[in-house]
Formats: C-alpha cells, structure tokens, sequence
C-alpha cells in the first residue's frame, strides 16, 4: 500500500497562478515547520494564501490520517491556473480594453518522513 498522504486544494482562487509559483517554490521538500516559518515572512499576497492551505494540509493530516505532525513534509506543491474572468475598461473614443481577472488552483500534499 502506498504511504499515507495528506492533501488539501484551494480552487478558483483570485490570483494569478504565476505570482503563486513564487512562493510555492520556496516551501517545496520543506517540513512543515520551516514551511509555515518561510511564509509567515514571505512578503507576497499569495503567501497568506498558500499559509492558510498548509494549515488546513495540517489539520487533515493529523485528524483525518492519523499523521505525526512532526514528521510532515511538503511532498508536493503546485499552482495551475484557473478560468480567466474577463472585464471591460472603458477607453478613449468610445473603445473598451478587455481587463482578465485570473484565478489559479492550488494543491499542496503532505507525506510523513520514514
């Protein structure tokens, strides 16, 4: 059987996917303390973001699966982008820019350290 994984998502979330793989790049292979201690100083919107899913990874781990919490590590973390919500801004002479809102989907999974 294969080891027990802990998993948490954040879909449709309203930033864009590439702002997010900044900071998820930096908690990748980390353990869950200095991941947590990494964000908490991330100066990044999407930090707050990605914080509150790895709590919520946390908590499913520990409640859900049973998992030491002292032995997590981020075993997987991603951002894909989500649907774009497209907006008008009006402009000079009666023409319109099209604004793009873009949302991303962010996934991160936890596996205990043997």
């Amino acid at each position: 059987m294969e080891q027990n994984v802990a998993k948490a998502k954040i879909s449709y979330a309203r930033i864009s996917s590439r702002k997010v793989k900044v900071v998820v790049d930096l908690i990748r292979n980390k353990s869950v303390g200095e991941a947590l201690a990494a964000l908490k100083f991330t100066p990044k919107a999407a930090a707050e973001l990605v914080e509150k899913l790895l709590k919520s990874a946390i908590a499913n781990a520990e409640n859900n699966h049973g998992m030491d919490v002292e032995k997590l590590y981020v075993a997987e973390i991603y951002a894909t982008q989500g649907p774009t919500l497209k907006r008008i801004r009006p402009r000079a002479q009666g023409r319109a820019f099209r604004i793009r809102k873009r949302t991303s989907h962010i996934t991160v999974v936890l596996k205990e350290k043997n």
